[in-house]
């Protein structure tokens, strides 16, 4: 991490909240970074941020911690943490496009509970990045309408092991193999993400640790480990 908005998302894919961050002057710094961590390359994002204010906002903190000033050094301390808060979110939006912007407020309704209590209650269980993952594919389901695909993506890449099939018989069903253990927090997820995505008429099988028994795939043919269908 070289500048202050890596580390507020660092914080934020950690999940931890970037608030809780406290940035203060370093005591001592290299001239060539913002973020002055003991540990040049590391990724872990520490309650305390120490920084250069002076790599890139010199003109903003030259006069702020003169050496020969040592009065109000608090108040000088709770005013950096927040001006740095600032330009750092300031940073962020600099950075971000478009679409980056309404997935943002994707996100916000589904914390404000604009799709539903339900919603809004089981999208704490998701990370940032996971939250992140639904919003782009809701985005793309307002465009598209590609409902049935777009609930296969989502699931794939937030249960790396999963399976979906189609079930060919005309029935509005899904067959739908989770690969890992059941739980509840993956349960409440999963129901979510078939509540933002499935069409009213579809309705899903779920197969959490055992594949169903499919003939001449011996994979899932093994003694003790078959789920019937």
């Amino acid at each position: 991490m070289n500048y202050i908005w890596e580390a507020i998302i660092k914080a934020e894919q950690n999940g931890g909240n970037p608030k809780d961050v406290c940035f203060a002057v370093a005591d001592v710094y290299s001239p060539y970074m913002e973020v002055s961590n003991v540990m040049i390359n590391t990724w872990v994002v520490e309650e305390r941020v120490e920084i250069n204010p002076y790599y890139r906002f010199y003109d903003i903190f030259r006069d702020v911690f003169d050496p020969n000033n040592n009065e109000h050094m608090e108040l000088r301390q709770q005013l950096f943490d927040i001006l740095i808060h600032f330009l750092a979110d300031i940073d962020r939006m600099q950075g971000m496009n478009k679409r980056e912007y309404y997935s943002r407020f994707v996100i916000h309704d589904m914390e404000s509970g604009m799709f539903g209590d339900s919603c809004r209650e089981k999208s704490k269980l998701f990370s940032q990045a996971e939250k992140e993952v639904i919003s782009a594919n809701l985005l793309r389901l307002y465009e598209t309408g590609e409902a049935l695909h777009l609930f296969k993506d989502t699931v794939h890449k937030l249960f790396k092991n999963s399976i979906l099939y189609t079930n060919q018989e005309g029935k509005d069903e899904l067959l739908l193999y989770i690969g890992q253990t059941e739980t509840s927090v993956a349960r409440d997820k999963l129901t979510l993400l078939e509540t933002i995505f499935l069409p009213l008429p579809f309705h899903t099988e779920v197969y959490w640790g055992y594949h169903f028994g499919m003939i001449d795939v011996e994979e899932t043919m093994q003694i003790d480990s078959i789920a019937l269908y």
